[in-house]
């Protein structure tokens, strides 16, 4: 079984928090399997996650938002939805990896993951909003997938090596910090040629 030192555990759950803002039920599933398979070693706050109750729940919910998140449309409200799950489980995670730390530090540690969770969360909308108005669903279907395979993979290769994983993830939140401007600017766009087509229909009334 491996095991870390606490700053090392901090990497894994920093990475496994930006998994989770990607799909928290694969990468809780993820990590109690690796601990239940003695592939890595969780701290004591977090031992429940290697149960075969939570495993399955969370097996369970990874197969529903595995269809949910690949329907067009559907998957803008299943992702909104989505939100007050996948902050508040890696605040957990990232509270309970830190319980070695002071309070203080505690408390700071559990708001950066999440932080770092709603940052994917948030740039995964933002691509999926750009993605979603396309005719054909294969784009958002491929994106899908693509975000599953990046959770479970970068929750596996964070066990494996930390550090380049928080690497990994320092360039995916810059990434994804790009990814929601662009969203936000291209919505405020969207509604500036908005306006201004209704203001001449508005102006024609009167």
């Amino acid at each position: 079984m491996l095991s870390f030192p606490s700053n090392e555990i901090l990497a894994v759950v920093i990475a496994a928090s930006f998994a989770s803002g990607l799909n928290v039920y694969a990468t809780v599933a993820t990590l109690g399997l690796l601990s239940h398979a003695h592939a890595f070693q969780l701290p004591p706050a977090l031992h429940m996650l290697a149960s075969w109750p939570v495993i399955l729940v969370c097996a369970v919910l990874f197969a529903l938002e595995f269809i949910a998140d690949k329907i067009p449309v559907f998957d803008l409200l299943w992702n909104a939805l989505s939100t007050f799950v996948k902050v508040p489980v890696a605040t957990f995670l990232s509270y309970g990896a830190a319980q070695h730390l002071a309070p203080g530090l505690q408390i700071a540690v559990a708001a950066l993951g999440g932080a770092i969770a709603l940052a994917a969360h948030g740039s995964k909308i933002a691509m999926r909003t750009a993605v979603t108005p396309s005719p054909e669903p294969f784009s958002n279907i491929t994106l899908s997938l693509a975000e599953d395979v990046a959770a479970i993979s970068l929750t596996w290769f964070a066990t494996r090596h930390p550090i380049i994983a928080g690497v990994i993830v320092a360039i995916c939140l810059m990434l994804a910090v790009l990814a929601i401007r662009y969203l936000v600017r291209a919505l405020r766009r969207l509604f500036q040629q908005t306006r201004a087509l209704l203001r001449p229909s508005s102006a024609s009334l009167t």
